[in-house]
């Protein structure tokens, strides 16, 4: 519901920081995420990883209720907020796969009333480029969310008068585009939203743990929290009925939010070309591009495709993203709505993708002799006594390494004097070489070395740069 985005101004308290693992080992996660609870104040937490296609880590940490002093269990269910949107659009696709919508259709087709509804189509509102207001941009719950509101008044009130700006011409998060197109699946399916829902995506997929509007028959459904300027946590009084509906009334477990994102990524809800375009950035009328699909954060990370999205409502935030290639993938949901998990879970999936893409990668060459701080060290001294071991050096180095290089060079690290830290960065394959960044640090420059070395330690390029 709340910004794709949540920023909370957060204080760290004085017990000290926990360190982020330096692999994605289960265990080091585990503790990593329990310290952080402990550090950060989070009320409550849950954590799940998919790899290959197989949920590998579910674990709870704190408490779902601290009244009852209930903890959080592996298949706790919270309230997702906007991690519902995606449910969302994909019930709208499947209408469009059934021939019964468009998702160019104008909004005109189905409530003409609301404001310049010929010219803003269900993308418009899946993209968020409908120009309609937002209806909850704030990241508390005000006075108009504690009375219900019907869908009717709704529509009114937020796409009923002036637009923010053209539509298609911006990317603006707006929460009051959902609440319409759960009204338009509503119309064309003759259902209840949450019917539709629930018998054509939830029950199928058999996510247990996931309900759409009441998390009444969920047995181990977290409460959500909130505090103000670092106070106690205090039970967060819900938003009233109609306000977030087909935006983000679902609850959910994280293996259910893992399984899916598998499930929607593999086809078996959406079609190939549906899901595709369904993850496709959208262009807008005035050239640029947003990075938001139907109902998606869509981007990738070293050329990895990425869709995720966060969720935020009164005492809960969540966040959801998935590396489809790799079948991987991590969920983050909490009930603490006044500590910011963000950094958590983006450094949490960053160390995933970096974990799993390093497995893939060529193994780095095992190279005879001393390792890439000591070489390069080694041949600086060599440099500056001008007496370079050509039989250490490959061919063509040697040749562009000319004895006036060496001596030009040479005396200019040399006035450098000693360096006072010497930093390797990580190593790769390339060619059939190991490669290394090296660091050098002096007092008065810092100058970055690159190394490449054939496996039998033969130097086959050392060339240094200024910073």
């Amino acid at each position: 519901m709340r910004r794709l985005a949540i920023t909370l101004v957060l204080l760290w308290a004085a017990v000290g920081r926990a360190e982020l693992p330096a692999t994605f080992d289960l265990a080091a996660v585990d503790a990593y995420v329990a310290k952080q609870v402990k550090v950060k104040g989070f009320v409550g937490l849950s954590v799940a990883v998919m790899r290959d296609g197989k949920i590998v880590f579910a674990k709870g940490y704190g408490k779902r209720n601290i009244e009852k002093n209930f903890p959080v269990e592996a298949d706790t269910s919270f309230a997702v907020g906007s991690v519902t949107k995606q449910f969302t659009c994909a019930c709208v696709y499947l209408l469009a796969e059934a021939g019964k919508l468009s998702v160019d259709d104008p909004v005109s087709k189905y409530f003409p009333h609301l404001t310049r509804a010929k010219d803003i189509t269900v993308r418009d509102l899946m993209n968020h480029t409908s120009g309609y207001p937002d209806y909850y941009p704030l990241d508390f719950l005000d006075r108009r969310m504690m009375k219900p509101v019907s869908f009717e008044a709704m529509a009114k009130d937020y796409a009923g008068g002036k637009l923010d700006f053209e539509p298609g011409t911006r990317f603006s998060y707006s929460n009051t585009g959902y609440i319409i197109l759960g009204g338009i699946v509503e119309k064309v399916s003759g259902q209840p939203f949450g019917a539709f829902l629930t018998a054509r995506i939830l029950k199928p997929l058999k996510l247990a743990n996931t309900r759409y509007g009441s998390a009444k028959d969920l047995p181990l459904a977290a409460t959500g929290y909130t505090a103000f300027a670092l106070g106690t946590p205090e039970p967060a009084a819900p938003e009233a009925a109609g306000w977030i509906d087909a935006a983000g009334a679902l609850w959910a477990s994280a293996s259910d939010l893992l399984t899916w994102d598998l499930a929607l990524t593999s086809g078996r809800v959406l079609k190939p070309e549906t899901y595709a375009a369904m993850t496709a950035p959208r262009t807008l009328s005035t050239g640029k591009v947003s990075d938001y699909g139907g109902g998606l954060g869509v981007g990738t990370i070293n050329g990895d495709p990425v869709i995720r999205h966060t969720g935020g409502v009164s005492g809960f935030v969540s966040g959801n993203a998935f590396l489809p290639r790799a079948k991987a993938g991590l969920v983050v949901l909490s009930n603490t709505e006044h500590v910011s998990a963000s950094k958590l879970r983006t450094d949490l999936f960053q160390l995933l993708v970096k974990d799993i893409q390093a497995a893939e990668a060529p193994a780095v060459p095992k190279v005879a002799g001393p390792g890439p701080k000591e070489a390069v060290l080694a041949f600086i001294k060599q440099m500056a006594d001008d007496k370079v071991d050509r039989g250490q050096i490959g061919e063509e180095f040697s040749v562009y390494l000319t004895p006036a290089r060496v001596t030009a060079g040479g005396a200019r690290l040399k006035a450098l004097g000693e360096p006072t830290k010497v930093e390797v960065g990580e190593t790769h394959e390339r060619g059939g070489m190991e490669v290394a960044g090296v660091k050098l640090t002096y007092k008065s420059a810092t100058v970055r070395a690159s190394l490449y070395r054939t496996p039998d330690g033969k130097i086959q390029q050392l060339l240094f740069y200024g910073e």
